[in-house]
């Protein structure tokens, strides 16, 4: 088994913490916390951190300083949370090496998913990630993340058969073709079941890229990537 990636939050405020402490573990992520920038000099100069997230507790100097001193070549990714400013703060970062800059107020959810990003560029991501219209799938957990929040988690049966339909994009499967590759959870696997079990999946993704080709079976369309 990989070892698993390990994300740092420096001085990142509790209530924002703990949601992404937890969000990070369930999918696989080693969390570690120092609650004072001084705290996070033992931890950052151990090594071994993926990813670095700064809360705006710290100040706009003491954040530079850990990015100079712990970023760069052989360091991890830093992600700087600020307070809504001056557009020049940021640019700053940017410009010292920060992978990231988001503002506060922000989303646990977003902010995960920024991180997320950042472990995959790394090769470091232990999640396996399709994104729809409304949700995102992580298929090594079998967990879907919707955009409202709620989460939903996928049967070994719908993990098959999504993985069928992402190996064959804008392909017309026939209900044999489905059938063969991604059999039923149960023995009652007849023509007509794989009607029902399309239409669970669908609901569960919320999505409207599986569309039943009449007469012929059903074809997966990739979603437009969004740009928003």
């Amino acid at each position: 088994m990989a070892a698993r990636s390990v994300v740092a939050l420096v001085s990142v405020a509790e209530v924002v913490a703990g949601d992404l402490a937890d969000h990070l573990d369930r999918r696989g992520h080693d969390v570690r916390q120092a609650r004072q920038p001084w705290e996070a000099e033992s931890l950052l100069s151990a090594g071994g951190i993926d990813v670095a997230v700064v809360g705006d507790d710290v100040t706009q100097a003491e954040s530079r300083e850990l990015l100079k001193r712990y970023g760069g070549e052989g360091g991890p990714d830093f992600v700087l949370i600020c307070r809504p400013r001056d557009l020049v703060d940021k640019v700053l970062a940017l410009e010292l090496g920060a992978a990231d800059v988001i503002e506060s107020p922000l989303n646990v959810r977003e902010l995960a998913a920024r991180i997320g990003g950042l472990l995959m560029r790394r090769g470091r991501n232990t999640q396996e990630l399709i994104v729809l219209e409304n949700a995102t799938v992580d298929l090594r957990s079998a967990m879907v993340m919707h955009r409202s929040g709620a989460e939903d988690q996928l049967s070994p049966g719908q993990v098959a058969l999504l993985r069928l339909f992402l190996a064959s994009p804008r392909k017309v499967l026939t209900r044999d073709d489905i059938i063969a590759a991604a059999p039923a959870e149960n023995a009652d696997a007849f023509d007509r079941s794989i009607d029902s079990r399309i239409v669970r999946l669908r609901r569960k993704l919320d999505t409207e890229t599986i569309t039943t080709i009449r007469g012929s079976g059903y074809r997966f369309d990739p979603p437009t990537p969004r740009t928003d």
